[in-house]
């Protein structure tokens, strides 16, 4: 994988959405994470976001929620200057297509793949019944 990612969320969500993910794809190495902890405050969060993307070169940023604290400490850095591809409302279609694209070296819209893997599925349950009959 050319381009790293790095999940960040409230709590250990990104943490879990890696394990996952990993549940299907196999070992992500270039799949970082950053969680904030209850007891953490933005600047903590900033530190630890700081650290993360210390070593890296090309890397995209996924976030749990637009307007929630991991979200705006990455947009803060944005605002400051920082090249940062940064994502809100991730998702594990999103992890995973993200993976597939570096994997075939194709061009990827994350914002395509998140709402093209949200479907009402008893919606999709009932059309496939209707064309049964």
């Amino acid at each position: 994988m050319s381009k790293a990612l790095v999940l960040v969320s409230h709590g250990l969500f990104c943490e879990e959405l890696k394990k996952s993910t990993e549940m299907i794809m196999g070992p992500q190495e270039n799949i970082h994470t950053v969680g904030l902890l209850p007891s953490e405050s933005a600047e903590d969060f900033r530190a630890k976001f700081e650290a993360t993307i210390e070593q890296l070169e090309d890397f995209v940023v996924l976030a749990d929620l637009m307007g929630g604290t991991p979200c705006n400490v990455v947009s803060r850095l944005i605002l400051e200057g920082r090249e940062i591809e940064l994502y809100a409302g991730m998702n594990m279609p999103m992890v995973i297509d993200f993976i597939n694209s570096q994997l075939i070296g194709t061009e990827l819209s994350l914002v395509e793949s998140a709402q093209s893997n949200i479907c009402h599925v008893n919606e999709r349950i009932n059309n496939v019944d209707d064309e049964d009959e």
